[in-house]
């Protein structure tokens, strides 16, 4: 054994003040693997290779534009405002913010993020059919999947990698003044905040707040977590903090009044004075007090709540009254509002009542379906109060990013997933295809595959369509995880073009199951069908849309459930319908625009299958219209009619 008073072994660097161990200067650090690469150099966050351009799919007016089409002028007192269009983009939000940085490096005002953190949950969601008596549970779309997976691939180092990859974005894209409130799972907040610190500085931290959900469970042989954490940083020094906000109060408790607030004014209130550093404050009771760091009055979206019907039947929906709270803490009227993953679109809904302009991502297609719907409910209830609102828009961003360990792993293992889905899908397998576009051959048709972790686009499916042309075939299925946007109206526009059948086919995740021998059931996207109505509007002709069919595609459902389904879904499609709208004169090439819409709510499962609009073109002529529809998982699918008016 030897001590501090050994001399060194002979050969061994001689270590003190001059020549310091490298130990002795280490600071104290949040380390996690993947944070350094193998040469120890920090891995950086490269905003230039992940940007990407964003398209925009769809611009919601409404219901200015439902007015305006009906010949008639828009009811200014309305206030409806034009200095912004909000923004609610379907991707990855790393590379979501990367494409917003080149516009908004700098702007955005106050960021609220909620990134998902439970091991193992059960992502599955109950949707209703129809008049909601009957329930499905959902699965979660494929690119959602990975991404869960991604997020987790090694455990809570991935977990942390992606938090920091993302707020590293969220730092740059705040103003001086701005900041981030990170919500998080209470199992991880410590070392969150650790992060924070690391990127923000820890004299940037301004608050933990800690969101009480419930009372503790009897029984429970350790204490029971009842609550999640909320860690607010700033920017800069020059922060926004409202605290004379109304949502920053609340009541004082009954003995406290009955102790403090002793005097009465001439109107009745209840007061107290207080001296402070010399100078006499009044306090009123009615005004209540300032809330502190731990927040017991915000309800959770429990079923059991008194704020029920907020409800929008998305599981981690969080209430209208904590976001309230944040946004009118940090941010001013006009300010520009983000929120990353916004799952139901709860930061959006607020920040439009309360006058912010916003921007919200998120990679769920019925994230962004959910909030699209609640978003266009808010437009219409601001309108019928006169109440100023911003219009917004639906943008895409068409590609998932694998993980940089994924990226490893995975190199070389799209040729193996193309041999799989073609075994599985019974199509012949290619050796020498005409195409690199082309993998496999089913009786006459040739087969694209897409690779394993991609979004199949336009772009994509424009290629193979030429490929498929040029090699004399007739039709061609594409199959692929997931679909673009809109990807239909593209393909209805290649098969005129090209005289070529396209078929869009979801890849059956139960491919994927181990062991596996028999195909599972491979499905093409929704199929709609729909026809033009001429109508009378006041000796003016006017024009409405019917739908005569839908048929969905079933393909985020367990198999155990779909025989049951599909007979439904063949006989009533309409009661997997959930959303539907109409571009009365729709051009191709441009944004899909909101003329009329109808949506079923918690509240109202009713359905038209009509339009209302009674549209009125500015001139006879031939003209397109364009129906989009959306079903109760999330998935959209559009078709086109022709309009002949005269």
């Amino acid at each position: 054994m030897s001590d501090e008073s050994s001399p060194p072994k002979p050969g061994s660097p001689s270590y003190g003040p001059a020549n310091p161990h490298p130990l002795s200067r280490l600071q104290t650090e949040l380390v996690w693997e993947g944070k350094y690469d193998e040469y120890g150099s920090r891995r950086g966050v490269d905003a230039a290779g992940l940007a990407m351009p964003m398209q925009r799919i769809e611009t919601i007016d409404e219901p200015r534009t439902r007015i305006e089409a009906q010949g008639t002028f828009f009811d200014t007192a309305s206030a409806h405002l034009d200095d912004f269009r909000n923004r609610l983009v379907w991707g990855d939000n790393k590379l979501v913010m990367a494409s917003l940085l080149r516009e908004f490096a700098g702007k955005v005002d106050l960021v609220y993020i909620d990134p998902p953190f439970d091991v193992g949950a059960d992502f599955t969601m109950p949707v209703a059919i129809g008049d909601g008596k009957d329930e499905i549970r959902k699965d979660q779309s494929v690119l959602e999947l990975l991404a869960y997976r991604d997020m987790w691939g090694m455990g809570f180092d991935s977990y942390l990698h992606m938090v920091y990859e993302r707020v590293s974005f969220i730092r740059d894209l705040l103003a001086e003044h701005g900041s981030i409130y990170l919500h998080v799972d209470s199992r991880v907040s410590g070392q969150v905040k650790c992060l924070l610190d690391e990127i923000f500085g820890a004299d940037r931290f301004r608050g933990w707040l800690v969101w009480q959900l419930g009372t503790g469970a009897k029984g429970r042989q350790q204490w029971s977590t009842q609550h999640n954490d909320i860690l607010c940083y700033s920017k800069g020094d020059g922060f926004v903090f409202n605290h004379d906000s109304p949502s920053l109060r609340e009541p004082f408790a009954e003995v406290s009044q009955a102790m403090h607030f002793t005097k009465v004014d001439a109107e009745g209130r209840r007061y107290r004075e207080r001296v402070i550093s010399g100078k006499s404050y009044v306090y009123y009771a009615d005004e209540g007090r300032l809330v502190g760091s731990v927040w017991t009055d915000c309800p959770s979206m429990a079923a059991n709540s008194p704020i029920l019907g907020e409800s929008v039947g998305y599981p981690t929906q969080k209430p209208e009254k904590l976001l309230d709270r944040i946004i009118s803490a940090s941010s001013k009227e006009g300010d520009l509002v983000a929120d990353f993953f916004c799952g139901s679109g709860t930061t959006g809904a607020v920040a439009e009542r309360l006058g912010r302009r916003w921007i919200m991502a998120d990679l769920g297609r019925f994230a962004i379906h959910t909030s699209r719907k609640r978003l266009i409910e808010v437009q219409r209830k601001r309108h019928e109060e006169e109440m100023p609102y911003r219009a917004f828009d639906v943008y895409n961003l068409g590609r998932y990013e694998r993980q940089w360990w994924q990226k490893e792993r995975l190199r070389g293992a799209d040729e193996e997933h193309r041999r799989i889905v073609l075994e599985f899908f019974r199509a012949e397998i290619l050796q020498a295809a005409p195409s690199p576009m082309l993998h496999g051959r089913k009786g006459a048709a040739f087969c694209h595959v897409d690779n394993i972790d991609s979004l199949f686009t336009r772009d994509e499916a424009r290629n193979v369509a030429h490929a498929a042309a040029s090699a004399g075939a007739r039709a061609v299925f594409c199959l692929a995880w997931e679909f673009e946007m809109d990807l239909r109206l593209e393909c209805d526009a290649l098969e005129t073009e090209l005289g070529i059948e396209i078929k869009l086919v979801a890849i059956p995740r139960e491919i994927m199951e181990q062991n596996r021998k028999e195909p599972p059931p491979f499905l093409e996207v929704a199929s709609l069908e729909a026809e033009v109505v001429k109508v009378d509007l006041d000796g003016r002709a006017a024009v409405d849309v019917r739908l005569t069919s839908f048929l969905p595609s079933l393909a985020e459902i367990s198999s155990k459930e779909l025989a049951v389904l599909r007979d439904r879904a063949a006989t009533d499609g309409f009661d997997f319908i959930d959303f539907w709208a109409v571009d009365f004169d729709f051009e191709d090439g441009r944004p899909f625009h909101h003329d009329w819409q109808d949506y079923r709510l918690q509240s109202d499962r009713s359905l038209q299958i009509q339009s209302e609009q009674q549209y009125v073109y500015p001139s006879a002529g031939q003209y397109t219209a364009c129906v989009k529809v959306v079903d109760i998982f999330g998935c959209d699918t559009s078709v086109t009619v022709a309009v002949d008016y005269a």
